[in-house]
This record gives structure tokens, sequence and C-alpha cells, in this order.
């Protein structure tokens, strides 16, 4: 008996030792540096190198200032990050942005195993941090065109754009289902109705490029023009009572499946590579340890194959206050399906909890093996590792004439009119560009930052024209009118003003200063002086045109009977020809609410097919005009 036990022991550790000899092989004949493996297999053989370091480091991403040298290789990190407005140096170039990403990718190409980063960045309306970059309309608006085709076409130029800054990973599209417009996320929404959202996930194969035949639901990105994209926020962060930002979503299976859900359904048909859960609860539930909802229906229901990310410092804030009972919150994560942290209040710590469940049992490391296997599947399918060093080659990309005429028509096709004189016998649009005297007012008018709106160059979005280039509405207008047409504008021009200067008709911009998330959460959703008094000084006195610059609908009804003509332009971005094009009859109205417009905040929230449904426009609603 004690020799056979000897025996099996002796096999034993010739079993172990063979084991660790596979694993040992040498690292430049790794299976996973050959791209003619399957992916299976350079995911596997990868994995079967990685010591548990190694794939926590993965599993993190840093926001780009706090990856250091020293950090980058003492943690392995596996991806970075620009937070809004986070950039190179103000104003910076292509490849300027091409050469930092390249800084940190080397540092990570220089560990171990080289395990390319990737690098993330929020590109939510066009590449949008990025000085010089073509700015679209936000999703508020591409709703409005209910066309796919258009969205497609402004994810491929986003990806372009992206990618010429070296930058392989956006934070988008937000496929939030907006129920209530006190939200400050709305704009970023396409609709209160899931079925235009769905429609518009189709920019995921712009993004990304298309699934090759025969493939459903598979991460998938084809090569160096095309990003990984990543649907946002998983799930019912639209829903939130009374619209407050990051809040809790009180609602029944049947409300969250039939409204929120089902745009995710088609991101993942779609092959979209990441999903980003929400700061949001449901039903008192922090999203970001919901169990049920990441890995019991998105990961095993959906059967979603890419990675899971935290929101921004997403695990910190699951107890109150930020980073409170931090190992409870890292557990609770990680449990639910978490599979990268996006930054850390404390790294160490993170790292550090992280490997202390593990090492406990308290994290099964099958676990851990799933968020990195998810994360490899992306990094291998994308090319990264035979494609980890951006080159300057896109560069002209950038702001391109063809994305500017591609950002001038979703402007043109997200425009609503909503009021065209007292009848249909006399409308004021389109305006004729040949007029003695015009009057152009409002504080929208020339400011660029405002028709931007907030996620431009800066998180919160800035004032004034020099944040980037564009076409403010006003040069516009100019641009448009007959060379004899006389233009004169004041931005809030006296009752004496107006009606000493004989002009033919005004044109009144007015809306909302930009704002982004919590920021812009709104109990009355008011504009703001003096926007109110501009409409009413200019149009009391001549026929006016009122153009709203808004990430949402506002209280308009008081003001409707002074004005002539009424248009939602919502937040249009850098081209503001496409407005101009629309109002002087080049282009017709084509755009439909895909919003309701309410007349009082009080009956808030209030969508579409609500019992005693009552808006000031319902959803659906646009008059339509001919071109001239």
């Amino acid at each position: 008996m004690r020799s056979s036990s000897y025996l099996l022991q002796t096999l034993g550790l010739l079993l172990l030792c063979c084991t660790v000899a596979a694993n040992k092989e040498p690292l430049e004949n790794a299976k996973y540096k050959d791209p003619k493996e399957p992916l299976g297999v350079r995911i596997k053989n990868l994995m079967s190198h990685m010591t548990l370091e190694e794939k926590i480091g993965q599993m993190v991403q840093l926001e780009r200032a706090n990856a250091t040298t020293e950090v980058m290789k003492k943690y392995l990190i596996g991806s970075v990050f620009s937070g809004g407005g986070s950039v190179p140096t103000p104003y910076a170039s292509p490849e300027a942005w091409v050469n930092m990403v390249n800084e940190i990718q080397k540092k990570a190409l220089s560990t171990r195993l080289g395990i390319p980063i990737i690098y993330g960045i929020d590109a939510v309306h066009g590449h949008n941090t990025v000085y010089n970059a073509t700015i679209f309309p936000h999703n508020i608006g591409l709703g409005v065109t209910r066309d796919p085709g258009l969205v497609k076409r402004i994810g491929e130029a986003t990806a372009l754009e992206v990618r010429a800054t070296g930058i392989q990973y956006v934070f988008a599209p937000c496929i939030a289902v907006c129920r209530d417009p006190r939200w400050g996320r709305c704009y970023e929404s396409y609709s209160e109705d899931h079925k235009i959202v769905q429609q518009m996930t189709e920019i995921i194969p712009g993004l990304q490029g298309d699934l090759p035949f025969g493939q459903k639901g598979v991460p998938f990105v084809a090569g160096k023009t095309k990003v990984a994209a990543c649907a946002k926020h998983f799930v019912g962060d639209g829903g939130t009572l009374r619209g407050m930002n990051a809040n809790n979503t009180v609602i029944n299976t049947n409300g969250l499946l039939g409204i929120h859900m089902p745009a995710y359904y088609d991101a993942v048909k779609k092959g979209v590579a990441t999903v980003m859960v929400s700061y949001s609860s449901i039903n008192g539930l922090k999203m970001h340890a919901n169990k049920k909802l990441i890995t019991g229906f998105l990961k095993n229901k959906l059967k979603f194959r890419g990675i899971v990310i935290s929101d921004y410092l997403g695990v910190d804030q699951i107890n109150t206050p930020l980073g409170a009972n931090y190992s409870h919150s890292v557990y609770a994560a990680i449990t639910a399906g978490l599979d990268m942290f996006m930054d850390s209040s404390n790294l160490t710590k993170l790292i550090d909890e992280l490997t202390s469940l593990v090492k406990r049992k308290l994290i099964p490391m099958s676990r851990i093996d799933d968020a990195v296997k998810r994360i490899l599947r992306v990094k291998f399918t994308m090319g990264l590792f035979e494609n980890p060093i951006a080159d300057h080659s896109l560069a002209n990309q950038l702001g391109s004439k063809e994305h500017r005429e591609l950002a001038r028509e979703a402007v043109r096709k997200s425009l609503v009119l909503l009021k065209n004189g007292e009848n249909a016998d006399k409308p004021l649009l389109p305006l004729p560009k040949k007029a003695n005297k015009i009057l152009v007012a409002g504080t929208h008018a020339d400011n660029l930052g405002y028709q931007c709106g907030g996620w431009t160059i800066t998180w919160q979005g800035l004032s004034g024209n020099n944040l980037t280039i564009g076409t403010t509405i006003l040069a516009a207008v100019k641009n448009t009118v007959d060379p004899k047409t006389q233009v004169i504008y004041n931005q809030n021009p006296d009752t004496n003003f107006v009606k000493s200067g004989e002009f033919d008709y005004a044109i009144v911009v007015i809306g909302e200063k930009p704002y982004a998330e919590g920021s812009g959460d709104s109990t009355n959703l008011t504009i703001s002086e003096p926007g109110p008094s501009t409409i009413e000084n200019v149009c009391a006195s001549v026929k006016c045109v009122v153009v709203v610059v808004s990430g949402r609908p506002v209280v308009m009804q008081p003001y409707i009977s002074n004005i002539d003509a009424l248009v939602a332009a919502w937040l249009p971005g850098t081209e503001g020809q496409g407005v101009a094009d629309v109002l002087f009859g080049d282009y017709g109205f084509t755009g439909k609410l895909a919003r309701t417009w309410f007349k009082t905040v009080d009956q808030l929230p209030m969508n579409v097919g609500d019992p005693h449904y009552d808006p000031l426009y319902p959803f659906g609603f646009g008059l339509i005009t001919n071109p001239n």
C-alpha cells in the first residue's frame, strides 16, 4: 500500500511539474502572440501565463493623469481613459493625442506579458473632447430624425475622428430611455420611446463595423478605423424619480423589460463590445451591486460576452459617503458581475481589497477569470495585440469637410417646426433671403459653446466661440441671406431698438446654458433671463421666429401667442449652418418630436401613451415645409 501511495504521489508531482512547465513555455513563442491561432486558444494561453496580480491589473481602468510609468508597471493596468475635458494640452492636435496615447501604451507593452491597454473616452456627439473635431447634434436631436442610416454614418465618422487621435474605445452610445425631461442627461437620450432608441442602436455597427455574416451577439470591432463601443447606462437610468440623476428607478419587471431593456437586446445582438453600468438604482438596489440584472440577465439571458464596465467611481458610490465600506463595495460589484473598474478613489486599496477577497476565497477565481476572459476577448478581437501603436495617418479625418457636411445634414433633419404663422395660409417660414434689414437676437445666436451643449471640450460644456472650430447660427444666417440684406445682431435689444429698427423680420435664438449630468437636473425647466424678455421685446414689435437651443423641452406655453414661428433646434453642435439651411428654405422641415413637449412641469413625468396625456405639442408632432 505504501509503495502504491508513493507512486501516486510521484505521479502527482510529475503532473504538477508538467502543468507548471506548460505555463512556463517561452513567452516569445507563446500561442497568444500568434494571430493565426483561434481567438479561444489565444485567450486561454495568455490566461495560463497570468498571475493573479496581472489578472487584477487588467480589471482596472485609470484616468490618464494617474497613468504614470511607475503605476502602470507596478499594478499592470489594463485600461486608461480620459475623463471629461482631460486632454494632453489645451487645443491639442491629433498628433499630440496620438503621442500621448502611444506613450502610455508603450508602458503597458514593456511589462512581462506585453498586454496592450485599451484607451477610452467619452465621444457622445462626435469626438467631443478634442479641439477641431466635428460636433454632431446631441442624441435628443438625432432621435427626431428617426433615421438609423444617418446615425450609422455618424458612428462611422466618429470612429475615424477618434482613431485619428490614437484612441480605440468610446463610452457611447447612451441608450437611456429618458422618461422625465427634468433629468440633466435627457439630451443624451434619443427618445422617451424605446422603439426609437432601439432603431438608433445602428450607431453601434457605425462605430465598430458590421458583424460578419452569421455572427450574432459576439463583441466585434473591425480593425484600425473602428472603435469599441459602449452601451450605457445599464439599466433604467432614464427612469429615475423626478428625473434626478443617479437616483432610484421605481418600476416593476414589465416596465423595466418593456421600456428600459429593449435597446440592450439590440446592442448585444449588434456585437457591442462593452456595457457600462448605471449609477442609479432599481427599486432601491444600486445597479453596480445588482447581480440579478448584470449576471442573471445581461450575461446569462442576453448572452453578452463583452466587458461590463463601471461608471466613473461607480463602485466607490455603492455606499455613502464616497468610498465608505470599500471592501463591501468591491465585493458587491465583483459578485454582481462587474469586469472592469473605471477608476478608484484609492487605487492601492482597490487592488489590495480585490486580491485579499480572492485569496480568502470570498470571490472565486472563476469570477476573476470570467472578467479577464471578457477583457482579453475584446482586445484580441480588435487587433490590439497586432496593432497596439497608433500612427498619424488618420489626422486629416478630424473635423474633415465630409464629416462637417454630415453633421450639417443631421442638424437639418433634427429641427422640429412647432409653429409657423397663426394659420396655414400665412406661414412665416421659410424666411426670404432678400430683405432690406433683419434682426438676429438672443443669447444663443452667436455662441458656439451654447449650441454644442454639455460634453463639449469640457465635461460641463463652455460659453463663447473660442472653444473649438464651428459655425454659429448668426454666422450661418449671414452666410445664407442675399448679400444686400442687412443683418443686425443685438443680443438683448430693448423695445425702442426693435420698434425703431424697421426690420422685415427677426430671428430670436434663446435656450439653456450648457450642463452635464446632475448639474443639469432641473425642477422648473424654464429659460433663464434674458431669454423671455428678448422674446417679449422683439416679438411684440416685429414678425419673429424663435429658435430654441436646449437639451430637452422647456417651458414655452407663456410665450407661444406672441411668437409667429417656433423651432426646436435641440443642441445642434458645431454646424450651425444646418439651422439656416432650413430656416431659409434650402431644405424643408422634416423633424418629428421624439419627446413629448409639456405645457407645465407639474404634468411631469408625461409620456406618449400615458392617461391624462395633455401636452403642448405631442410626441410625433412636427410641421412640414417644402424647400424653395
